[in-house]
This record gives structure tokens, sequence and C-alpha cells, in this order.
């Protein structure tokens, strides 16, 4: 795939509003890139393959496929909206377009407090895999432990924060570089992983050789809605990120196409990835509570942590190397999204005027970048310190968020094309059944989470007066949204009376 010339550089659609970001800096191949560094298949697969694993069993594959469809689908139905409006406020924008500023505003609180989670979560494990690094090259078992001392562990993640946050501000040139590098290593430690696990389990010295099976992409051979729900909300997690590429929209060469086209690409790239990785450690460990096996709640927080080494031997070091390079590639890429949607929404008067501030030199966010990374500092202190099980609980927590804002985004398409899906059997599927389809398919995930979220059980396991913590924490969350809206709805009341179905964007 080649990076577009700037010939191919399109005049931005009437609808968008320029906002000072650097106009065609990024191609198609550069966004793909981007959008898999997003998603960072490296972290995502060793926090969510054993939590995954412990809903649906020996159905990774099964759930992997299911939590792919209604993705590939809500991503058609971005490619729609940002064809009609490249604006990089996408859910903010969207959202308030097709249902009005309420529904946009907590479209938007969603995405931003899902990215919030995650960028706590991708600091996190990079403190892990950092110490667990460093005591694989020096040999000295001691330093991995460093990780959980809290003072430590707490003072390296908001380094590693801070640095993500000056490569993102230093803008999308810087940021391409960086990416190609990180991205091209972890993928080839990761098919690495599973063809090693293929060779071991064929060589008859794998944990629990498990032979391949067409049931395990049955999904309904799952026990219960439940877990298959669960199974879909932590599947959600791993896809989750491809919408980076669209928040880039008035940045790319080609903004009503290009954007479009690279999110479902990663999101093709990262399921063939996906499926490979899987299929190599569901062969090799089993999901039995032993030693390796992907049951085994001692590992499930680090699953590559404690398969690197049986798998690939004393080349373990590429693993831990992978997933650090994953968690601090992601690291930086996450924060382009949550500065981007707080630039629109200051650009639009949802926000203060200081969040559309620019960096004349850089052409990004400059005061929303900051503020992003300082929220997620502080959510990831308060956390560490509060809860031991942070990882897990804040996994399944980001998970519902991303259901909630994703399946409004796609159902904002439904309602904003709804004059013109039936012109063609194209526009009735991409524009009105797709989408509808996916954004139902999201919600009732949301929903069936919240309600599972409730069980004690459910998660780490961690409670508070007999309540789950997932479901305290994702209801905190929510409360806080009301109330940051209400409070925005007091200061800047002339928002919320807008009406945005308006062929252009209202601004200030």
């Amino acid at each position: 795939m080649r990076e577009p010339r700037s010939t191919d550089i399109q005049t931005p659609n009437r609808h968008t509003h320029s906002k000072g970001l650097s106009i065609g800096s990024i191609g198609a191949l550069g966004a793909v890139v981007i959008g898999v560094s997003t998603i960072a298949p490296a972290y995502t697969l060793s926090g969510a393959l054993g939590p995954t694993a412990s809903a649906v069993g020996d159905h990774l594959p099964a759930v992997l496929i299911v939590g792919f469809i209604p993705m590939l689908l809500v991503a058609l139905g971005y490619r729609q909206l940002n064809r009609a409006m490249p604006d990089a406020g996408t859910t903010f924008t969207w959202a308030s377009k097709a249902f009005g500023p309420w529904i946009g505003w907590m479209g938007s609180w969603g995405l931003l407090a899902a990215t919030i989670l995650v960028l706590s979560n991708l600091a996190g494990i990079a403190v892990d895999f950092f110490y667990l690094a460093i005591s694989q090259i020096t040999g000295v078992d001691s330093i991995a432990e460093l990780t959980r001392n809290v003072p430590i562990n707490v003072i390296t993640c908001v380094i590693f924060m801070a640095a993500a946050a000056y490569v993102s501000y230093r803008g999308m040139e810087t940021t391409k570089t960086v990416q190609y590098v990180l991205v091209s290593f972890q993928v080839l430690v990761l098919l690495w992983f599973a063809v090693a696990a293929f060779r071991q389990v064929s060589a008859g010295s794998a944990f629990d050789a498990t032979a391949f099976s067409w049931e395990w992409f049955n999904p309904f051979g799952i026990e219960s809605f439940s877990a298959f729900s669960a199974g879909i909300a932590l599947s959600v997690f791993i896809y989750w990120g491809w919408d980076v590429v669209l928040t880039m929209n008035e940045e790319s060469r080609g903004t009503t196409t290009t954007p479009g086209r690279a999110a479902i690409l990663t999101i093709l790239v990262v399921v063939s990835l996906y499926t490979i990785v899987t299929l190599g450690a569901l062969t090799f460990a089993g999901v039995s509570d032993g030693e390796f096996g992907l049951g085994n709640p001692d590992i499930q927080e680090n699953v590559f942590a404690a398969l690197a080494g049986p798998v690939m031997g004393p080349m373990a070091i590429l693993m831990s190397l992978a997933v650090l390079s994953s968690s601090a590639a992601s690291l930086q890429s996450t924060m382009i999204s949550p500065a981007r949607t707080m630039l629109a929404m200051g650009h639009y008067g949802a926000l203060n005027r200081k969040y559309a501030q620019v960096s004349p030199r850089y052409q990004t966010p400059a005061y929303a970048t900051v503020v992003a990374v300082v929220i997620a500092s502080v959510f990831y202190v308060v956390m560490r310190i509060i809860s031991e099980n942070v990882l897990w609980d804040t996994i399944t927590t980001l998970g519902m968020m991303v259901c909630f804002y994703y399946g409004i985004t796609a159902l904002a398409c439904v309602w904003y094309f709804r004059g013109e899906a039936t012109a063609s059997a194209g526009d009735f599927f991409n524009k009105l059944l797709a989408p509808l389809v996916g954004g139902i398919l999201l919600l009732i995930f949301f929903f069936q989470t919240i309600w599972d979220s409730m069980d004690p059980d459910y998660g780490s396991g961690s409670e508070i007066g007999g309540v789950g913590l997932v479901f305290i924490l994702g209801m905190l969350v929510f409360s806080l949204g009301i109330a940051a809206m209400f409070w925005q709805h007091h200061k800047r009341p002339e928002f919320f009376r807008r009406r945005f179905e308006t062929t252009e964007f209202p601004t200030l």
C-alpha cells in the first residue's frame, strides 16, 4: 500500500471547520500503522487473552470473530459519516449533528472516558514489562518485582505518560516515525510467538497440547449468554482503537476517503493477527487452570509474561520488549483521539475555548493533549493505590464505555442518513443496515455488561458493599460525565441551545 502523493490531497469538505491542524500530513499507510498501534496487539492480547478465556473457555476464536463483526459494521457507518462530515470531533460532532448536543456530549464523554481508562492501563502494563525486560537482560530477578513497589511504579508510569504526550505534541511526522518502528517490531514478535507455539505442539513439547477443533469457532457452544456477553465486551476492548484514524481526518490526505478506508483495513489486519496468535496460545497452553493454562487466574493479567518463556525459550526477552513497545506506542498514539475530541468540543463551544488551542509550530491540540495526560496520570495514581486489581477491572469497564460510544455513533449514522438510505442497495447496506445492526449489538452488550457487572464475582472479584467493582467504576464514570455535562450547560448554555441539523456546524 503506497502513501498517497501530495497531489492526492483533497480540499477539506465544506462541512469541516478548520481547527488549525496540519492538513495532509498522514496518508493511508501511516493511518493504518497508527490504527494498529492504538489497538496495540501485543499489549491487548497480553491483558485480555486470559480474562476472555476464563469467560468463554476454548471458544476464544469464536468470540474474536463475533467481536470483529460489530466492529466492521460500525466502521462502515463511520466511513459514511466521515465522507459527509470529515471532522476531528467524530463521535461528538456526528452524534450532535444527528441527535442534538446532549447526546453528542455524552457520546464524546464515553470516548474520552474510554481513552483515559486505556491510557492508564497502557502505562501500567508498560511499567510491568519495562522492569521485566530489565530483569531478563540483567539476570536479576528482583528487578521485575519493582513494579509492585507503588511509589516506583507510579513515578515510572508518569514518566512514560509524559514522554508519550511529548511525542504526540510534536505532531504527526514524529508520531509516524516512532510508530513505524514500534508496530513492525511487535507484529513480527507476535508472529514469531505463534509459529514457535505451533512448532512445540507438533513436536509434542507443549504445556497442554490441545488439538485444533472447528468447534472453537462456534459461538453457540458458549455455555451462557452472560459468558458470551462478557467475552464480547472483552473482545470489543481488544479491537478498540481503530477509530483513531477517523479523528485524524482533518490531517489526512484525502479527508473524505482515506480515514474510512484505513479504518476497515486496520480492523482486517488486526483480526487476522489475533486469530493466528490466539490459535497458537490455545493449542500450546489450553484453557485449564494449570501453571501455564489460559484459565489460570495467576497469569491472566499478563499472559505473555508467563507463556513467552515456555514458548520462545531464551528469546522470551523479545516478547517482553514487544509488549513494552506495544504499550508505549499505543500510549502515544491513543492520545491522538481524546486530544482531538476535546479540541473539537472547545472549537464548537462545548468546552472552554482553551481546548481549541493549537500549537502554532507543530499544529497539534496543545492544551487538550496536556489535559489528557494529566487526567490519565491522576486516574492511574488513584486507582493503583486503591485497587490491586486495577488492570482487570478497568479493562472490563473500558469495554463498557466503548460499546456505549460506538453504539451511539453507529445509530447516528442511521439517523443522519435516514432520508437517503434507500437510494440504492449500497446505500441501504452501508448507511442503514450495517451501522444499525452493529450499533444495536454493541448497545445490547453494553446493557448486558452493566447487569452482569453488579455481581461481585465479575471481573477481578473486587467489590464494595456487595456490588462488583466493575459496575461501580462504570456508574461512577457515567455519573461524572452527566455532572460534567450539566456543569458545562450552566457555564455554556448557548451550546446546548443550538440546532446541529443545519448544513454547517455552528462554532464560536
